[in-house]
């Protein structure tokens, strides 16, 4: 993540939101999560939820869905938009990946859009370490027999899918700890190539600003990951001594 990126998470929810709100105009996103797993009548959590792009997604149809995400700007927006969506079976709050304050054992799926990856870009030097303990995590807040359903950058601005450098050490752990991948188009269309051009220049940068502005896109294309892991009921489901020594250490 640059710099710039980052200053938008702490500080610019809502033009972030302006964004966002583009993106996936043709809604591969909840056709990818309902071929994965049915989330009628599910308890789930969005990780990094940002300004709630798959939590108002989600809301309408699960039990319940708590909304966790490092940025408290972010949690603001998403919170704004619940509170008007006339939904009451959701809850927002700052919370980092590989802690989360959630009972043992009592979700039924995990989404995270485009934000665990940060795990392993932020700490290039125990990135291994890092994701282990959010797998951890996860082992212990699901029920067996759940689902974890990750969506992560495949590039913005291309047609067809590719590796990004930044993620090169994140996309193979991902394999080697037994997901399944897949990837789809999530395309973002603008109401103007005004737009386009200052909304992609604002997140993406000014290489992509002046690629939207030289293809005159309106719709600007993007490649997404979509990995998803099941939780099994027995080997996956038992966290293990190391798991909950690892935890007790990093909660003391």
């Amino acid at each position: 993540m640059s710099d710039q990126q980052r200053k938008i998470y702490q500080s610019e929810g809502d033009r972030y939101e302006a964004l966002i709100s583009r993106e996936d105009y043709q809604g591969n996103i909840p056709r990818a999560i309902d071929e994965i797993v049915s989330v009628d009548g599910l308890d789930v959590l969005d990780l990094g939820a940002g300004t709630g792009r798959l939590t108002l997604m989600l809301a309408p149809r699960v039990k319940s869905i708590r909304a966790f995400d490092a940025s408290a700007e972010m949690l603001r927006v998403c919170r704004e938009r619940l509170m008007v969506s006339g939904l009451s079976n959701w809850q927002v709050d700052v919370a980092d990946h590989r802690q989360l304050p959630v009972e043992d054992h009592s979700v039924d799926l995990v989404v995270s859009g485009w934000s665990v990856s940060y795990l392993a870009v932020w700490n290039p030097d125990s990135w291994r370490r890092e994701l282990e303990k959010w797998l951890g995590e996860m082992k212990r807040v699901l029920n067996g027999g759940s689902f974890i359903i990750l969506f992560e950058s495949l590039g913005t601005g291309n047609d067809s899918p590719i590796q990004l450098d930044h993620l090169k050490d994140y996309y193979p752990w991902l394999e080697e700890v037994g997901f399944q991948s897949k990837w789809i188009r999530t395309d973002y269309k603008f109401e103007s190539i005004e737009e386009a051009e200052e909304l992609s220049r604002f997140f993406f940068g000014n290489e992509l600003g002046d690629k939207v502005r030289k293809n005159n896109w309106i719709i600007l294309p993007e490649c997404t990951g979509v990995w998803w892991k099941k939780i099994s009921v027995n080997h996956d489901f038992n966290v293990t001594l190391s798991e909950r020594s690892l935890r007790a250490k990093s909660l003391g």
